[in-house]
């Protein structure tokens, strides 16, 4: 048995308020995708396993680069953020695992171990944190960290990548992610080939320590905080970097580090390909790296990127076994709503892209229909799955409504009176 945050009795009356609704919606979705060979309890069963990782950081209030205005409950710390993630997955059944930030999450690892056993969580990938100045750092990373012209302040970041491998080990964890803000903002500020140089040779020690069976994760990113280049800029350059670590090493797309209008499911394909795709931050971006809630900008992008997933897993290509995680910033939204909503928009998602009939598919793209290959994606795309994600969550215990339970059982409020209130900062950076 788990601890659960919010009392299962509420769960259970908000579901029995729904289940007859939801049963007979369930059944009518499942005619209709059986008139098109398809068994809704088998796409069920999928979206079931399908799991998507919180970011620890993600169940604080977000902010923009001027000022961050806190919600009520704010977590004081990673117990906090804990707990927060753990009614997340409570209430959605899809988020069993959380990713931590060194240092920001910094703790005694068997504590944190304890503490996530208690609510049945796991751990996802450590992230390290070498594009901020932590508090006592001898050496700053301003002009850079694992790319520095200076080698103790490049030896400072791969230790500091080092250590959070150390405690992934206590943690469970079984990879690591490397992003940085290395770059310039001014034509000249730096040598790009002599940058990389470092960079790499950087990378290839942290490597050098990856056990065996531990993957490391980079991660490209266009612009900021530098604004003139940065180090690993796009996709092309992240395929490089991995190439040259080797094995355990693949590329990370965040679908918000790219510039508008990209395609990021071809760069999700080629990456597949070429065995080297890592894993995701779900997210949505209007203009740049948003950080908005996954699908709520574009959702035909994330559906069309699953569709890609989901052609990968169909055929069993070579290597494939993605990780996936939520990366955003709640500036307007209590973040466990955000989060709960995303989370099932991600699985919402890949129920979609499984429902492509993709035997049709290929025979129009061989046969150069274009309309009608597009409106056999757009078909599934179409299809109304909430039935079928509600049920899901009904057989594992969790809410049919999340979002309604959530409100009905009053966290929030409840969490509020214990945390004391966080006063606004100049910061956004959570």
């Amino acid at each position: 048995m788990t601890d659960q945050l919010i009392d299962q009795s509420v769960v259970d009356a908000e579901n029995a308020r729904r289940e007859i609704d939801l049963r007979r919606d369930y059944d009518s979705l499942g005619e209709r995708l059986d008139r098109r060979g398809i068994s809704i309890d088998t796409i069920k069963d999928k979206v079931a396993a399908f799991h998507v990782a919180v970011p620890s950081w993600g169940v604080g209030t977000g902010g923009t680069r001027f000022a961050r205005f806190p919600g009520k409950g704010e977590p004081r710390d990673i117990f906090d953020k804990l707990e927060d993630c753990a009614v997340i997955n409570q209430l959605t059944r899809a988020t069993p695992n959380v990713s931590l930030h060194i240092p920001w999450d910094k703790a005694d690892p068997n504590r944190l171990k304890q503490s996530a056993a208690r609510f049945g969580l796991g751990f996802d990938a450590m992230n390290s944190n070498t594009f901020s100045d932590a508090k006592g750092q001898p050496l700053s990373y301003k002009f850079g960290s694992l790319s520095h012209t200076d080698a103790a302040t490049r030896q400072q970041a791969i230790d500091h990548n080092l250590e959070c491998i150390e405690i992934g080990k206590v943690l469970g964890s079984k990879a690591l992610t490397v992003w940085i803000g290395d770059g310039s903002n001014f034509p000249g500020q730096a040598d790009f080939t002599r940058q990389f140089e470092r960079y790499l040779e950087a990378m290839k020690v942290i490597y050098a320590d990856l056990p065996e069976d531990w993957r490391l994760f980079t991660e490209h990113k266009m612009y900021e905080p530098a604004f003139y280049s940065t180090v690993v800029q796009d996709w092309g350059t992240n395929y490089i970097i991995a190439t040259e670590l080797g094995d355990k090493a693949f590329c990370l797309v965040d679908l918000g580090h790219h510039a508008p209008n990209v395609n990021i499911e071809m760069i999700v394909a080629r990456l597949i390909q070429f065995g080297k795709l890592g894993g995701f931050h779900f997210n949505d971006s209007k203009y740049g790296d948003d950080d908005l809630d996954a699908g709520s900008i574009d959702p035909y992008r994330l559906f069309l990127v699953f569709n890609e997933l989901v052609s990968a897993e169909e055929r069993r290509a070579k290597g494939f076994n993605p990780a996936h995680m939520l990366d955003q910033s709640h500036n307007v939204t209590d973040p466990i709503e955000s989060l709960i909503l995303s989370a099932a928009e991600v699985q919402r998602n890949y129920a979609n892209a499984l429902l492509v009939d993709r035997k049709a598919l290929a025979g129009f793209q061989d046969a150069n229909d274009a309309l009608a290959a597009t409106q056999t994606l757009k078909t599934a795309f179409r299809t109304d799955v909430e039935p079928i994600l509600a049920m899901a969550r009904l057989e594992k215990n969790g809410a049919v409504d999340p979002i309604a339970t959530y409100r009905a059982a009053g966290y929030r409020a409840r969490v509020a009176e214990i945390r004391p209130e966080v006063a606004p900062g100049s910061s956004g950076i959570v």
